[in-house]
């Protein structure tokens, strides 16, 4: 069987973190006024349907919440940093509570050491460490707030994942005042080295006979990739044209007021269609912040889940190669056979291991996955139907008035 070549997978623990990386977004959150309530039409689906919700998991012990965002200026920098609020019932834990601030720099400190500790578990992804086309200001509100979210989501993810909850270094994360002493520890340069040089070494090798499953799994991450990427390009544009749809509605309600001041025959129906136009305006920012605020981020996340795949199959295709190529010398007879064994017998255990944790966790991500972006799409028809319904309640509001008073006309 041919090689198949593996990517060299660099963990950021490897790498130095530059302490001015606070910038990252999942998508820009758009300040849009809210309009008043509006009926529905009668015939509304949205009187009709209901998504059935879904049972709360039992047994939870761990609470976390990010929240308080604060923006600290030094000589030498600006950063945000935000409070981490921790409620638990765990026996592990000194305390039942503990309330600690954190900037970004710190989150991805926690997510190398279980990416080190776990590389073949799905982590989940941090947000990107720039700021999205489109932002203006560094750390403006929209900003801050979306960051927040992502980090809130980042440690629940981590809180509910059966194996990373009872990391040890997500219990120095929640609970130490100063987490530098712990960021400060950890392998030497010439370590980190090693392991790169390894991880180079492995990937040029490549694996020689990769399981079929894992093949597929492959194959479904890249297809399942681009598939998300392009939907989330296609929302963000569909966002960008309902915004500028908006400017016009704005501008052609302005016209019919005016208008209906120099048209006394027909000043009624002017007024009446300027106000339509002004509130079907309202039910479309709400449309916009409701796919800024819930389908954006879902879809964003999980194009970000895609690397986080490829990164971890990497990750398990480099254990796999380096099990392959020691037991080739071990066949080789060339060396001492006793110690090279004991040294391939625990490759094997790492390779098995490797993939078990990867078997599970792929089924728990997939289950995870599906239901996240069914509910997504399912809330987004929904604001989707009642957006139409009641657009169209105000419309047919306009035409009874007007068929009621032909005499106005």
């Amino acid at each position: 069987m041919s090689e198949q070549p593996v990517q060299a997978d660099f963990p950021e623990h490897m790498l130095d973190l530059d302490e001015d990386e606070d910038l990252e977004v999942f998508s820009q959150n758009m300040s849009l006024a809210e309009g008043g309530p509006m009926p529905n039409s009668p015939g509304s689906m949205v009187n009709h349907y209901q998504l059935e919700e879904e049972a709360p998991v039992g047994g939870k012990d761990l609470f976390i919440t990010v929240d308080n965002p604060e923006s600290h200026v030094t000589a030498i920098e600006t950063f945000i940093t935000y409070r981490v609020l921790t409620q638990t019932t765990r026996s592990e834990f000194d305390s039942s509570e503990y309330q600690i601030r954190r900037r970004y720099q710190d989150f991805l400190w926690l997510r190398s050491k279980l990416e080190e500790s776990h590389p073949t578990l799905i982590i989940h992804p941090l947000p990107e460490k720039f700021v999205m086309k489109g932002m203006v200001e560094r750390f403006n509100d929209d900003f801050i707030q979306t960051r927040k979210k992502a980090l809130h989501r980042f440690l629940n993810k981590i809180a509910e994942h059966p194996i990373l909850s009872s990391s040890s270094h997500l219990k120095v994360f929640l609970t130490a005042e100063d987490l530098m002493p712990h960021r400060k520890q950890g392998p030497g340069f010439l370590s980190r080295m090693g392991e790169t040089v390894r991880a180079v070494a492995n990937s040029v090798r490549g694996v020689k006979s990769r399981p079929e499953e894992f093949t597929a799994m492959q194959e479904y991450v890249e297809d399942f990739g681009n598939k998300v990427a392009s939907v989330d390009r296609v929302t963000q544009r569909i966002i960008k044209e309902q915004k500028e749809y908006l400017d016009e509605l704005q501008q052609y309600s302005n016209t019919y007021t005016h208008w209906a001041g120099t048209e006394e025959q027909l000043k009624e129906p002017l007024k009446g269609v300027a106000s339509c136009i002004e509130e079907c305006s309202k039910e479309t920012k709400e449309q916009i912040q409701h796919m800024s605020d819930v389908l954006i981020p879902t879809l964003h996340e999980y194009a970000l889940c895609t690397e986080t795949l490829k990164a971890v199959m990497r990750r398990r295709d480099n254990i796999q190669a380096e099990f392959e190529t020691k037991n080739e010398v071990l066949a080789s007879k060339k060396v001492d056979q006793e110690a090279l064994q004991q040294e391939v017998d625990c490759l094997a255990d790492r390779v098995e291991l490797a993939n078990n944790a990867l078997r599970g966790d792929w089924t728990r991500w997939q289950n995870s996955m599906r239901s996240e972006l069914k509910s997504a799409f399912v809330s987004t028809a929904e604001k989707n139907v009642d957006y139409y319904e009641k657009c169209l309640a105000v419309w047919e509001t306009f035409l009874l008035s007007q068929r009621s008073e032909p005499g106005k006309q």
